[in-house]
């Protein structure tokens, strides 16, 4: 596999989980599903693991609500 089709399918799989994860972020927001009192800011995790390998990256923070 050429340098340029690694970097193409790993730029593919990134939009589809920032398109999904954007996605199911707005429709748990809206459906109330965030509990408690009304909060200004949701605390955000993403972990990404490869399976085979030792890779455990996560990544946390902060997303202002509405």
């Amino acid at each position: 596999m050429s340098e340029d089709a690694f970097n193409m399918s790993i730029r593919k799989f990134l939009k589809e989980v920032g398109v999904t994860s954007q996605r199911k972020i707005e429709e748990t927001v809206r459906k109330g599903q965030i509990g408690g009192e009304k909060k200004k800011k949701l605390n955000v995790r993403m972990t990404l693991t490869v399976e085979g390998t030792g890779l455990n990256h996560v990544v946390d923070g902060e997303i202002e609500l509405p």
